[in-house]
């Protein structure tokens, strides 16, 4: 049976009241247990307005998460799933994050879009063709706050997170890549480091093979569920390499090829 507008709207204010407060992460109970993905983005929907209207902000884009086979296997969930980006919270590089603002920061090192138009309404699925609506591609670290959750059983709590928007708390975008060949960006390759140690590197191809392809399943997502992307949107495709946690203080570079290092401080 599907929810409510009330019980969607109890569950919104649940996880607002969690954030609030700073309690850990862990699976939706009221009004109950989140019966479906439908259900899950439903309660999203509600959450993120009520997060537009705390900071008096309207949405930016979207986020992509777990388009990586690292990051399937970290979470221990072999699909991707969409969150929303709230203009308030996205920002350019370099810039200064506090820890203490975040339940848990983590970052995730990312290839972002922005879109050239309004996409239209497809027959057939998007696929890389999607390149021809992309006004341009850049590095982007993507701001998480996990609220200390329990990877171990994440797994179980799928669609609590898809209903958390996906965790994201930001995202610091660097200088476009000039010049670059958009269906060329499964070659390009990318190393994270902290205090200037590797974390860990990856490629484009590492995103649902290819970067596109993730654009192109964000997009077929949306339009299956009634939405579509405009002129304008960010759109973040997914982490490269593993989740990092920097400790405070500490200094992150993402050092994609063919880019400006984009680089963040963490106090």
């Amino acid at each position: 049976m599907a929810w409510t507008e009330d019980q969607l709207r109890q569950a919104a204010a649940q996880l607002q009241r969690q954030h609030h407060q700073g309690e850990g992460f862990d699976g939706l109970k009221q009004p109950a247990p989140l019966p479906d993905a439908h259900t899950a983005y439903a309660v999203q929907a509600v959450w993120v307005e009520l997060q537009c209207e705390a900071l008096s902000t309207t949405c930016a884009g979207y986020k992509i998460a777990l388009t990586t086979a690292a990051m399937q296997t970290m979470v221990g969930y072999g699909d991707s799933i969409s969150g929303r980006l709230l203009g308030a919270l996205v920002q350019r590089g370099p810039c200064v994050l506090r820890a203490q603002d975040y339940g848990r920061l983590a970052l995730e090192f990312e290839i972002a879009f922005v879109m050239a138009d309004d996409l239209p309404p497809a027959s057939v699925p998007w696929d890389r063709r999607i390149a021809d609506h992309v006004l341009q591609a850049q590095p982007a670290l993507e701001v998480v706050d996990d609220r200390k959750a329990d990877y171990s059983t994440l797994g179980q709590h799928i669609l609590t997170l898809i209903a958390d928007n996906a965790w994201n708390a930001g995202l610091v975008l660097g200088e476009p890549l000039a010049g670059m060949d958009l269906q060329r960006l499964d070659k390009i390759a990318g190393v994270a480091l902290i205090n200037g140690k590797e974390v860990g590197r990856g490629a484009g191809s590492d995103v649902l093979g290819h970067p596109l392809d993730a654009l192109a399943w964000l997009a077929n997502h949306l339009q299956a569920r009634g939405h579509g992307l405009r002129k304008g949107d960010v759109i973040t495709t997914g982490s490269l390499v593993k989740t990092q946690f920097p400790s405070s203080p500490s200094e992150v570079s993402w050092r994609l090829s063919g880019a400006q290092e984009l680089r963040v401080s963490v106090a």
